[in-house]
């Protein structure tokens, strides 16, 4: 049965990208709508069978049955989410949606912060306290790596590096990956587990790297909520999430010369198409860049 899947990624864009209760209620109404109107089944063998073409006639059904433009949109943002869940979860081999383009639908970019951002963020926490100590670290080691937030609060104290500069991450299908560490990041690091972790560390829990007061290992709940409360202070305008520092790391290092090929592996992605939209981003801002400040543009 798909739907424990969709249950599933439906939570993945609540707690993983922080999208609004009116999204997820889209997203939801979308892919619901396709898995019972668009005579799959209720089977994760009928969808790996899905291709291009089977998307495309979907689509053209809905603009049929009168749908709007922009519904048609909602629509595809729904299935492209669900799909790369999908993929990245190890449960499909292919995005029947990937480069799937038609007029009118474009796909929405992620929120990246720019570097005086990115700075006032990271300038929130307050060293001098222990909790100040662990929240710096989790927000350089972030912004350093790339690393989900579920990622980011499964580390172990094993994962962590620090003589070599670099941890050990398990993404998504239990995949392993190797990712450099900044100084500057490795520096927090390790003043929290000298200092605020060593004061928390209990039996329970005490093999995981970032835990509470209480010994026991943060939640993915509770970081987001620790980076929106930094956000606000930092005054930030938008609606960031934890995932909004991991689009920073690959838009930022994109636009500093890295190659595609090298973020998709430090990101973790399974296929690089889904680190291609991070080259839009880049495209966006240059222009939006050249837009504000050429004489005659």
């Amino acid at each position: 049965m798909i739907d424990p899947w969709v249950d599933e990624f439906l939570h993945h864009l609540a707690v993983e990208r922080g999208l609004s209760p009116h999204t997820l209620e889209a997203y939801s109404r979308g892919v619901r709508r396709f898995i019972s109107e668009g005579g799959w089944g209720g089977d994760l063998e009928e969808l790996k069978r899905l291709g291009r073409p089977e998307i495309l006639d979907y689509l053209s059904q809905l603009r049929q049955r009168g749908l709007s433009q922009a519904s048609l949109a909602s629509h595809l943002a729904a299935l492209r989410a669900f799909f790369r869940f999908l993929v990245a979860e190890g449960h499909l081999s292919q995005d029947p949606t990937a480069d799937l383009e038609s007029p009118g639908l474009e796909r929405r970019l992620p929120k990246v912060l720019n570097g005086e951002e990115v700075e006032a963020l990271l300038d929130q926490p307050d060293p001098r306290t222990p909790l100040g100590q662990r929240d710096a670290a989790m927000l350089e080691l972030m912004y350093a790596t790339g690393l989900r937030v579920s990622e980011l609060i499964s580390l172990t104290l094993n994962d962590l590096n620090l003589e070599a500069g670099y941890l050990k991450s398990r993404g998504k299908g239990g995949k392993e990956r190797l990712v450099p560490l900044g100084e500057l990041a490795s520096q927090k690091a390790r003043e929290y587990v000298d200092g605020a972790r060593s004061q928390w560390a209990r039996d329970q829990d005490h093999y995981r790297l970032f835990l509470n007061r209480s010994g026991k290992g943060l939640t993915r709940q509770g970081f987001w909520k620790l980076i929106k409360g930094y956000a606000r202070k930092a005054g930030i305008e938008g609606e960031i999430s934890p995932h909004s520092l991991r689009h920073s790391f690959a838009t930022h290092l994109l636009e500093g010369g890295a190659d595609l090929r090298s973020v998709q592996q430090m990101l973790g992605h399974a296929d690089i198409s889904t680190t291609q939209i991070y080259t839009r981003v880049r495209k966006e801002r240059l222009r939006a860049l050249y837009n504000k400040y050429h004489p005659r543009a």
